[in-house]
């Protein structure tokens, strides 16, 4: 009889009780006596024993429930080998935990943080399976994470929602996306969403060739542009910048996102009234979309798979529309950005999409 035990961490964002519901409902199937515990609060719940014994029903009716049914916390990677605050080794406690447990696999399901932790408890021993959450899909190793499609059926919504008001006060509108330091979420949801300009760390911006953008449209008549920006958007001139210098700059940033800052130069140079639209953490928030769902519930039945056959220290990825093992240590400490000179970049901008590159 196999224990197995399944831990949520860092941000959380939709279908995370879906793949869970995918791993228990496979091995339950499997092995009707299989014991499957939540690790509760992420690893921190691992550092400090704080677990539960579940059972079938517990993975009942949440395929479509949001959040994580375990919560969740954001314990940074780089602070893992520290001592917490009462000198406790954080690394040598979730050994213990796990061991004291008597687990055979322990399931974590989590973005670019978590998987590197993951790896380090793999190298530490553990049997480790792995997920690929995040609404970033900043994932390296998989084409696609859970909760990306459903972040960006949201953001696609904000920015539609944009549209008859921009028009109706003939304003141009900045729309502010998530996705950390990717560009992945802003990218499909303004082409979605039929933003003018798009804006992502992977391309930085020149702030003339967006006000041209914006010009372009105001002589051929349009009354509006939205804007849709990521969070981690970035100018050529900071770009340019040393990370010592960037880190100095931003101490004197009077500006509350990369947005505002974007919103007044174009203030500044047009003339034309700004309003800014930040959707933030509505993007992690609701029900999974169907898509979703489907990833979701195939990731959790392959995750599952893995345990039966005691294939541990994988990710399981989606490449090429299958699910696929991903080594660990592949995986570890890799983002998977956008390619500037990709097909869909070249396809947006053929639409008169402008990413603020060119003038």
């Amino acid at each position: 009889m196999k224990r197995v035990a399944f831990l949520t961490s860092g941000g959380d964002c939709q279908a995370l009780n879906a793949t869970m519901r995918g791993v228990a409902k496979t091995l339950y199937n499997a092995d009707p006596d299989i014991e499957i515990y939540g690790i509760l609060e992420g690893y921190k719940g691992l550092m400090y024993e704080n677990y539960i014994k579940m059972k079938p029903s517990d993975f009942s009716g949440i395929l479509t429930e949001g959040g994580t049914i375990l919560g969740s916390s954001r314990q940074p990677f780089k602070n893992m080998r520290k001592p917490d605050a009462n000198g406790m080794d954080k690394v040598l406690a979730m050994v213990n935990t796990y061991k004291k447990m008597k687990l055979d696999c322990l399931v974590i399901l989590g973005g670019n943080g978590t998987q590197k932790s993951a790896n380090m408890l793999r190298e530490e021993g553990l049997n480790v399976v792995s997920l690929p959450k995040t609404i970033d899909n900043d994932i390296w190793g998989s084409d696609m994470t859970f909760g990306f499609q459903s972040a960006v059926d949201i953001a696609t919504t904000a920015i539609d929602c944009i549209h008859t008001t921009a028009y109706s006060h003939g304003r141009v509108f900045i729309v502010e996306v998530m996705g950390h330091k990717v560009g992945w979420l802003t990218l499909h949801a303004g082409i979605a969403g039929g933003a003018d300009v798009i804006l992502l760390p992977e391309i930085p911006y020149d702030i003339d060739a967006v006000v041209a953008a914006i010009q372009r449209r105001t002589e051929a008549g349009k009354r509006f542009s939205i804007l849709a920006v990521a969070e981690g958007a970035i100018s050529k001139e900071d770009a340019a910048l040393t990370k010592k210098e960037m880190k100095a700059k931003l101490k004197n940033n009077p500006y509350p996102s990369v947005s505002y800052k974007i919103g007044a130069e174009i203030e500044e140079r047009t003339g034309q009234e700004i309003r800014i639209t930040v959707p933030g953490h509505t993007q992690r928030g609701g029900s999974p979309c169907a898509y979703d769902r489907v990833i979701a519930s195939r990731l959790g039945a392959a995750a599952a798979q893995l345990i039966l056959k005691e294939k541990y220290g994988y990710m399981v990825g989606f490449k090429n529309d299958e699910i696929v093992p991903v080594p660990l240590e592949e995986v570890a400490g890799k983002l998977k950005m956008v390619d500037p000179d990709s097909s869909i970049i070249k396809e947006a901008k053929s639409l008169g999409i402008s990413f603020g590159d060119e003038r």
